[in-house]
């Protein structure tokens, strides 16, 4: 099942990114669409690394490194 999601948001980044750096050389808008995409890319991004982050510091804060 993680996979599954590792590769749909591979997928997805690959996707945004790509089509984002086409429109900056093209000297075109992005849609809309691919904005939000990117949104919530960025946004569940930025939730895992402070989630995983505090996770760690849990971790090191009660002497339960694995």
């Amino acid at each position: 099942m993680l996979g599954a999601m590792v590769f749909t948001y591979g997928m997805l980044m690959s996707f945004v990114l790509s089509g984002a750096s086409r429109n900056a050389k093209t000297g075109r808008a992005n849609p809309p669409v691919l904005q939000y995409v990117g949104y919530v890319l960025l946004g569940s991004t930025a939730a895992a690394s402070v989630l995983l982050f505090g996770y760690a510091a849990w971790g090191l804060a009660t002497d339960q490194i694995l």
